[in-house]
């Protein structure tokens, strides 16, 4: 009797619902797939079952009806598609995992495609046990100054989500100039944490991001309630804004106190090329990071090579109030960067703080290519408390090794460093609370900094790489921070001596070939 009666229902045209009345011209929720795994192929057709020999057309079929447990392998072509994921895995069912087929490029591409938000190419809100692997997203742009365009757009308490292996490139915001400088924006990733529940448990691990257009975004950000995420092995670059962004107190959160990107790892991603000077957002100014902690929290930020960004690493509050706290820094090699190798603190009296921070066994290689003044180290307004040890700032000819114009610095451990500059110890200059000083010796009676550092050439193989004589070796501390291992992978601790700087001098690598040889 009730099928009788849904069908007279249905043939007057409408379905009565728990909630009231849908028509029944709209699109009824698709079914469960019953492919495992299923596919997506170019000239499938989203009627079919999914399988390899009858394969669905988009990939916004399938992000509407796999369940936990599913792969869809979707094939080598062009998608011109903005996919809403609207399905999740489980923790007993196992994540959904969207990748490429085998051997295979599938292409989502935004040529065309006009949205009034921005067009996405992944939009995802608060979804979970989920895997996206081996895309090529490109072409998401706009024109609109109040739209934003994105790669992968990930909001809300998304929580459990792998983005691995993707190639993300050419996002851009194109809208006219007078809206740019008021802020049009585009990312090639965004987490944005908007809700009280966090967004959580993220892996971002083997993408490259590059050639966006990016107006006063980031490529890839982190904002927000967002915590608990690793950030390995990417590749970032040729973009004209900041390359990876950990940002707190931009109102993004319901609560201050869950606004903050937090407990994170970031490890061993490249950076490069990372230059906002002919971003009309910022009328030629270069102030673009190449890692850049903007009110985040709780980070370790270890073995990065950054080089060719405006700023190599960052740790700052834009917001007047906020703090970057608890931030380790370590095994980073950073170089030939416009503006300065490390920042640290707001960029004028309007902005917030950078407190408890480490940074440690870092080299710091012939930044401040620009010739503006700030040297390897720049610290700004409110540096409180921080630790500033076991670190290579080697400069180039103009030999300024520390800037720090502000007075409001205060509590900050600088020593057991190695500072090194071709003009020499006494033709070098270090500046603290606004004093400059001439020469390494005025620098350390003036201010206490420094009593166990060294000037000296720490003798460098294209810039990161001990040579056997360098005065670095066994000369730095074994810390409670001091990492497992250094720059290249190799054990930081041998005996009770720890290096100076991002690498570790490993004595057998040298005399390896030898031995073989004398073997032979």
């Amino acid at each position: 009797m009730y099928r009788l009666l849904l069908s007279m229902v249905l043939g007057l045209g409408w379905l009565w619902g728990a909630a009231g009345c849908v028509s029944a011209t709209e699109t009824l929720p698709p079914q469960a797939a019953s492919c495992s795994p299923c596919y997506v192929a170019p000239g499938g057709d989203d009627a079919n079952e999914g399988t390899s020999a009858a394969p669905w057309a988009t990939i916004q079929h399938a992000a509407e009806v796999l369940a936990p447990g599913n792969t869809v392998y979707v094939r080598g072509g062009v998608y011109h598609e903005q996919v809403v994921v609207s399905v999740s895995g489980s923790p007993a069912g196992g994540y959904i995992t969207f990748t490429n087929a085998p051997g295979e490029t599938p292409i989502l591409d935004g040529t065309g495609i006009a949205s009034p938000d921005g067009p996405v190419a992944f939009h995802i809100v608060g979804q979970h046990d989920l895997t996206f692997h081996g895309f090529e997203i490109r072409n998401y742009t706009t024109t609109r100054p109040d739209a934003v365009p994105a790669g992968f757009l990930i909001e809300g308490s998304a929580h459990h989500l792998r983005l691995l292996d993707n190639h993300i490139h050419h996002i851009e915001t194109h809208a006219p100039l007078d809206s740019q400088l008021l802020g049009a924006d585009a990312h090639g990733v965004a987490f944005y944490g908007d809700d009280e529940s966090p967004l959580h448990d993220v892996w971002f691990s083997g993408n490259e991001v590059d050639h966006l257009v990016l107006g006063s975004s980031e490529a890839v950000a982190f904002n927000g309630n967002v915590t608990s995420f690793t950030v390995t092995h990417n590749l970032i670059h040729d973009c004209d804004n900041i390359g990876l962004v950990f940002i707190g107190y931009e109102q993004t959160a319901p609560s201050t106190e869950l606004d903050q990107a937090r407990n994170g790892w970031v490890s061993q991603n490249t950076i490069h090329d990372i230059d906002s000077g002919q971003n009309p957002a910022y009328a030629g100014e270069q102030s673009a990071d190449g890692i850049y902690v903007d009110g985040g929290r709780d980070i370790l930020i270890e073995r990065n090579t950054v080089y060719s960004a405006n700023l190599g690493i960052e740790l700052a509050s834009e917001h007047a109030g906020g703090l970057a706290q608890r931030i380790i820094v370590r095994d980073n090699f950073v170089a030939h960067c416009h503006i300065v190798g490390l920042a640290m603190g707001g960029y004028d009296e309007d902005r917030g703080s950078t407190e408890h921070c480490v940074v440690i066994n870092n080299t710091f290689f012939h930044n401040d290519q620009s010739r503006d003044g700030n040297g390897e180290l720049m610290l700004q307004y409110q540096v409180l408390n921080n630790r500033i040890e076991d670190n290579i700032f080697y400069a180039h000819d103009q030999a300024i090794l520390i800037s720090n114009q502000f007075t409001e610095n205060s509590g900050n451990v600088v020593d057991y460093n190695v500072y090194f500059a071709p003009a020499g110890a006494e033709a070098s200059t270090w500046q603290w609370r606004g004093t400059t000083y001439d020469g390494f010796s005025a620098y350390r009676q003036a201010t206490g900094n420094d009593a166990h550092s060294l000037f000296a050439d720490p003798r460098l193989v294209n810039g990161a790489t001990l040579q056997p004589d360098s005065p670095a070796i066994d000369a730095g501390q074994t810390l409670s921070v001091t990492g497992a291992v250094d720059y290249d992978g190799e054990p930081r601790v041998r005996g009770d001596a720890v290096d100076i700087g991002a690498d570790e001098f490993q004595p057998q690598q040298l005399y390896l070939p030898l031995l073989l040889h004398a073997a032979a």
